[in-house]
């Protein structure tokens, strides 16, 4: 039933916290009453520190803007959520929720006991199946949501995820487009990309977030995170490419040419989920793109993404039907407006119906929201049976015997009670010792997969090399890692043979042989061998031995294939600069039309094994 009281959406994002209050109109469309940000901070997007730090912002805005709406509809950001498109074949309705269970089991890479998930079919193609939108996320992540709002004394009516609560607010003020339309939503830590095509929507979560740029500038100019942070916003820029000149403010100068590397890497995702749209999803070109989140509006963000698509580009203006409170300055709304999709989707929650209505409460907080909202009646039943045990004790003076046997009796059950509380005190602080065990076991967990990102970067900068050498050059180039070494040592390092094979450590090691330099055992005064620092199991350097396609009937082509490389290693984020070169030299191979070098990379984060 549709009310005029206010409530809150807060969208808890890896960079920022975005808090808003609606109410329902006459019309029974949404009137904004008022909005806040809070910067979160590094801090914001580490699991360690992030549950105080949101909690910390949200008490912060929630006084600052003397807030007294109790009731909140809460999402969580792209970081900690999985979401998957899937295709169901036809089948009858009552097995529906059967087969997408199969499906969460096969696709959510954790334990269906740990998470909270749902979906919704969004639509059938033209061969009947079912287009399913898969939602998950761990249940430990929403339930410290709900500590947040009960902490800040609110309600927790639901939580959602950013990509739904982004294309409910596309589709609300935007239903009008039928042709292909992208959303492009640019977060800190990810980044979401969503297609819009006649009532049909697909979306994926990309690991690329403008914090990278921070850590990026933080790193060359040697600042503080929170300082760069605020030079990339009141300086920051986009550089145009080509031959225009460079700022002399030598902190724009970096933070542009780091950020187009952001915007180039973050394009090449958008460019390949457009053609996997296309190809696996059967969608259309898109006719234009829209931008949104906080770090859209660095200066030149459209023209970039206007130039590399070819397409027209405009901010995503999730207020466009929204009724705006006449207090609200207008002129402070709209340079924000581009950042408050997810709280406008969120609100529309409230409304009839949305296109998306996902719902990540855990069972453990759906019952104690209901206890909440059962115990003012619960009280009330309890003063009322003392009430009347009191009245009966003054009116039947004579019933006092038997009054206090049903007093010792009332002791009596609630005595197993208390019993039962200290059990759950009890309880409740060993869950919150196992929570920060998982929360260590987690981080251990996190590492497994770094791997993964390394080989992903990896293929990225070659494709990246491949192009940019393939257009200097005017021909196609081929490159490709042929040999893959890593050093379970901090210390030492593969290196090329004079062959340009490849020496690996393992090898030495395998022979009884120390790694690294293989020097000398050192003594001590006493002529005694000193002891050998313990090896580790961190991988901070790693060697590859590279080969591509020989261009030596183009003047110097196979050194610019391999510097590219070197450059292009130097220059990512992953890689340390001074210490990423090339090793060994080029060896032609003409049996194969091939040539070969060696690659030497050191990483800024070990790999642990």
């Amino acid at each position: 039933m549709l009310n005029s009281k206010s409530f809150l959406t807060v969208d808890f994002g890896a960079g920022s916290l975005k808090l808003a209050e609606f109410e329902l109109n006459e019309a029974g469309g949404l009137r904004l009453k008022q909005y806040a940000f809070k910067s979160l901070g590094s801090e914001g997007a580490q699991e360690a520190t992030r549950e105080a730090t949101i909690q910390k912002a949200l008490q912060d805005l929630i006084t600052e803007k003397a807030i007294r709406s109790k009731n909140v509809n809460v999402c969580a950001p792209g970081f900690q959520v999985f979401s998957k498109f899937v295709k169901l074949p036809p089948v009858d309705t009552s097995k529906v929720t059967q087969i997408i269970q199969y499906e969460a089991q096969q696709n959510v890479p954790f334990p269906l006991a740990e998470v909270v998930w749902d979906y919704q079919i969004l639509g059938s193609t033209p061969t009947g199946e079912l287009e399913v939108l898969l939602v998950a996320i761990k249940a430990d992540i929403v339930e410290g949501l709900f500590r947040v709002a009960e902490s800040a004394g609110l309600h927790l009516q639901l939580a959602d995820v950013s990509p739904a609560a982004l294309c409910n607010a596309f589709r609300y003020n935007y239903g009008d487009l039928e042709d292909c339309t992208m959303l492009l939503d640019i977060g800190a830590k990810t980044s979401n990309l969503l297609f819009f095509e006649k009532g049909k929507v697909y979306s994926r979560s990309i690991n690329l977030g403008a914090n990278s740029i921070t850590q990026d500038f933080a790193n060359e100019s040697k600042l503080p995170f929170p300082e760069a942070e605020q030079k990339k916003i009141s300086e920051g820029f986009v550089s145009l490419g080509g031959a225009y000149e460079e700022p002399e403010n030598a902190h724009q100068a970096a933070i542009s040419k780091i950020a187009r590397q952001f915007m180039t890497r973050l394009h090449i995702q958008v460019n390949q989920t457009m053609q996997f749209y296309r190809g696996q999803q059967g969608g259309s070109a898109p006719q234009r793109l829209f931008l949104s989140g906080g770090a859209s509006i660095m200066p030149y963000t459209a023209q970039f993404f206007a130039e590399k698509l070819n397409v027209p580009v405009e901010y995503f203006n999730p207020l466009r039907n929204v009724q705006i409170d006449p207090a609200i300055n207008l002129e402070e709304l709209a340079r924000v407006a581009h950042s408050l999709g997810e709280v406008v989707g969120l609100g529309l929650r409230n409304l009839a119906h949305c296109p998306v209505e996902l719902n990540l409460m855990p069972e453990s907080t759906l019952n104690w929201v209901q206890f909440n909202q059962k115990k003012p009646y619960l009280i009330a039943t309890i003063f009322s049976l003392v009430a009347v045990i009191f009245a009966s004790g003054l009116l039947f003076d004579k019933l006092a015997t038997v009054n206090q046997d049903e007093l010792d009796k009332l002791k009596a059950d609630i005595q197993p009670l208390q019993n039962r509380a200290t059990a759950f005190n009890k309880a409740h602080g060993d869950l919150k010792n196992s929570q920060k065990d998982a929360q260590q076991i987690a981080s251990w967990i996190e590492d497994r997969y770094y791997w993964g990102d390394v080989m992903t970067e990896l293929h990225n900068v070659l494709l990246q090399v491949e192009s940019e050498t393939g257009n200097s050059l005017h021909t196609s180039t081929g490159v490709w890692i042929e040999r893959f070494i890593s050093d379970p040592t901090a210390d030492s390092q593969a290196t090329l043979n004079p062959n340009g094979g490849m020496m690996d450590p393992m090898m030495n090691m395998n022979r009884g042989q120390p790694t690294g330099d293989p020097a000398t055992v050192q003594l001590g005064p006493d002529g005694q061998p000193l002891p050998v620092k313990p090896a580790t199991n961190d991988v901070g350097v790693v060697t590859l031995q590279c080969r591509a396609v020989n261009l030596t009937g183009t003047a110097s082509a196979n050194t610019d294939i391999a510097y590219a490389l070197e450059r292009a290693l130097k220059e990512d984020a992953m890689f340390s600069k001074d210490e990423t070169h090339l090793a060994g030299n080029i060896n032609v191979d003409e049996t194969t039309g091939t040539f070969t070098f060696g690659m030497t990379l050191k990483l800024k984060k070990p790999i642990k094994l």
